[in-house]
């Protein structure tokens, strides 16, 4: 509850002080409420209330480093005050610190058994850890003590979306809306997770109905733009992205989407400008500096590719598709250069392709061009093991089929040659790129059978 009307003491203008704290916190003018609160802070720096309101409003503003110092601060002058240390617990996890956001909520339970907001916040808190058999546990705690908390159900909500239960998620989300209709974003949880159920028209009423009720969410606006360019409504959603950017101008994926569509669309031009904006605006953004690598090697800048696409990769991308596109540049990239670059490039590759198993362990791509890597850098043996790999997720997979025959013929192996390509040809039928390294193969068979015949006339 921000500025609980907690008494002040009269010290020197801080009570006066902290009223008109409250009011202009009250008028959305929060950045003036902190400056009157430190100036009533000078004056009484003992006061609880003045720490915990200030806390408060460094919250709104997203400040939670700076607002867990005040929430301590009060915290020592008052220990044991629940809503303080629930209120600490809450920024501990919000910054990350997990370990003392667990501690804090477990205090808090020891100092009073019934303060259900100490099971509900900690909901969040072993979600964001991976730890959602404990997130359940605390959800049925908090039931316990009050059935109808509709934060508990929009948290656990959140875990089991997480957990891809989405059935589930919408289930709870549900019921959060129906018990608190101005939960924030509420609407567009639900149309998230019915959008991932594939109930496209369900969810497309859920992200209108929250627009409805705030026209002006950017973060909305966007997603809803990407939903529809997935649907296919190309010009709706350039629509969505236009007036995002009305709305924040430096909106970063609204520009990196508004690239996509006209890269696929054949405008490499406008899609490079945008992407190059999208990063000006948010230079952590994923997706930018792998299409700008994407074009530089269209165009043969080798160097200027591989600058782009070796800083994408520091941005942990979760797409597997995407990493192994990029391990697909770089052993294009390596092809084309020698020495330590190269042997740089290479690594990369593998670096991408290694996240992208950690992924989809079962990515036949993956595999495929982690083989190609160790055949590049004279490792057949590893080669082949990796070519086996993506043959097996997918017996059609012809570049494997292709390249492990090339490596056997490398390393002299021509029946294993020629066995590849025999059990390619019955999957695939008299496939060109088999034909060809048929040929080789036979060609050295050829020779070998020269070699042995001759020898064999020369004893």
């Amino acid at each position: 509850m921000i500025f609980d009307e907690q008494p002040y003491e009269s010290f020197d203008g801080s009570e006066q002080k902290a009223q008109r704290a409250f009011e202009l916190y009250e008028d959305g003018k929060v950045t003036q409420a902190i400056t009157e609160l430190n100036e009533a802070l000078e004056a009484n720096p003992a006061n609880c209330a003045l720490h915990f309101n200030k806390a408060l409003s460094l919250d709104s503003l997203g400040k939670f480093d700076e607002a867990i110092a005040d929430y301590e601060s009060a915290l020592a002058l008052n220990p044991c005050d629940l809503e303080i240390l629930n209120s600490l617990a809450v920024d501990y996890t919000r910054v990350g610190n997990y370990d003392l956001a667990i501690q804090t909520f477990e205090h808090i339970e020891g100092l009073d058994a019934s303060f259900e907001p100490c099971y509900c916040n900690r909901i969040i808190t072993y979600t964001e850890m991976g730890l959602h058999e404990q997130a359940e546990q605390m959800f049925y705690l908090a039931q316990q003590i009050n059935p109808d908390c509709a934060l508990c159900y929009y948290n656990i909500g959140n875990s089991l979306f997480a957990r891809g239960q989405f059935k589930k998620a919408i289930h709870c989300w549900m019921k959060t809306a129906d018990m608190e209709p101005s939960h924030p974003q509420i609407n567009y949880h639900i149309a998230q997770a019915l959008w991932a159920e594939g109930e496209t028209e369900r969810s497309r009423e859920h992200f209108l109905k929250e627009l409805r009720v705030n026209p002006g969410d950017v973060d909305v606006i966007v997603d809803f733009g990407f939903f529809l360019l997935e649907r296919g409504d190309v010009e709706s959603a350039k629509e969505k992205f236009h007036r995002a950017l009305e709305l924040r101008p430096d909106t970063a994926m609204a520009l990196f989407y508004l690239g996509e569509v006209a890269l696929d669309a054949g405008d490499k031009a406008n899609a490079v400008k945008y992407f190059t904006q999208a990063l000006e605006r948010d230079a952590m953004l994923a997706g930018p500096r792998y299409r700008l690598g994407q074009y530089a090697l269209e165009r043969g800048d080798i160097e200027k590719a591989k600058t782009f696409l070796a800083s994408e990769i520091k941005l942990a991308s979760d797409d597997a598709d995407v990493l192994v596109s990029m391990a697909s540049m770089f052993l294009i990239i390596a092809e084309k250069i020698e020495g330590e670059d190269k042997d740089d490039a290479l690594d990369c590759a593998a670096n991408c392709l290694l996240r992208a198993l950690d992924i989809d362990s079962g990515d036949a791509d993956a595999h495929y061009y982690l083989g190609l890597a160790n055949a590049i850098k004279g490792r057949l043996d590893d080669a082949i093991e990796f070519f086996t790999c993506a043959m097996e997720i997918n017996p059609q997979h012809i570049l494997a089929i292709r390249d492990s025959a090339v490596v056997y013929l490398a390393m002299n192996r021509l029946a294993d040659a020629t066995e590849t390509i025999e059990r390619g040809t019955l999957i695939m039928g008299d496939h060109p790129q088999l034909k060809d390294i048929r040929r080789k193969v036979r060609r050295s068979q050829i020779t070998k059978q020269l070699a042995d015949l001759f020898s064999h006339k020369k004893h």
